[in-house]
């Protein structure tokens, strides 16, 4: 065996399986917009020429742009342009937990609103709230509530991110460190019983690791869809939250063992 082949079998054991692994590369430009090779190919534990592949073949299947040294996702632009979030499935679900979440808040509270599709539909429903404070890294939610005029609302500086359309960045966990909110909804890409929250990169962990450290209490919100599910980077376990607020897709049995662990579930209905 020559010294190429020795590498790409070495790489076919260690690192992810081709398919999975162009998923999950999928995943993370679904929520960074755009991705360098070198960080891929780090991330993943494989060759910059294995990213290569991967990214070649997610252009050929009309998801990406590739540029030297890295790739964009297609949709980014457009929907940056219409303010529209990626991520639009389960749809039903998250209204329900939107509705929930936004009837634990009462008037004159502070907020942390995390960025993602369901603090959004939790957003909608704070508008006739009143003297609410809200910290949110989302440009969307800051448009929707800071729009009501007893609303004081306040963003972090940082990176922008267009499919999340929040910033992101060592701006965005300094900001963090110097505020106190009574309550923090919490976006996830998935949330396991061992496994705790995940996400589909690393860029924004130390960010809601910030949020997590200013919030009295925590609530994940998380359609049932994301529960067992494993993403690519590892928030922490479940320790890190009180609350889980979710919809009536989620096992009896699931629900009871968050509760034995020492997370109140939330069921919108």
């Amino acid at each position: 065996m020559d010294a190429k082949a020795e590498n790409d079998s070495s790489e076919s054991m260690i690192g992810l399986l081709s398919e999975p692994r162009r998923r999950r590369i999928l995943e993370w430009l679904q929520e960074e917009g755009s991705a360098r090779v070198r960080e891929l190919a780090t991330a993943f534990h494989v060759s910059e020429a294995t990213i290569r592949q991967d990214l070649e073949r997610l252009e050929n299947d009309g998801f990406i742009t590739r540029e030297h040294g890295g790739a964009y996702l297609n949709s980014a632009a457009p929907q940056t342009g219409t303010m529209t979030l990626h991520h639009q499935e389960n749809m039903d679900k998250k209204r329900k937990i939107g509705a929930l979440a936004a009837g634990l808040v009462k008037d004159g509270e502070t907020l942390i609103l995390d960025a993602g599709t369901t603090t959004t539909e939790i957003a909608m429903r704070l508008t006739n709230r009143r003297d609410l404070t809200l910290i949110t890294n989302a440009l969307n939610i800051a448009i929707i509530l800071g729009a009501v005029p007893t609303f004081a609302v306040h963003m972090p500086g940082g990176q922008f991110k267009s499919p999340t359309l929040s910033l992101s960045g060592d701006k965005s966990v300094e900001y963090f460190s110097n505020i106190f909110a009574g309550k923090l909804f919490l976006a996830t890409a998935g949330v396991d019983l061992e496994a705790g929250l995940t996400y589909p990169s690393f860029a924004d962990l130390q960010l809601k690791e910030a949020m997590i450290k200013a919030a009295a209490h925590v609530y994940l919100v998380a359609d049932s869809t994301k529960i067992g599910r494993s993403s690519f980077t590892r928030l922490g376990s479940l320790d890190v939250i009180q609350s889980l607020i979710t919809d009536d897709g989620i096992p009896d049995r699931v629900a009871k063992e968050f509760e034995r662990r020492g997370v109140e579930v939330l069921v919108a209905t």
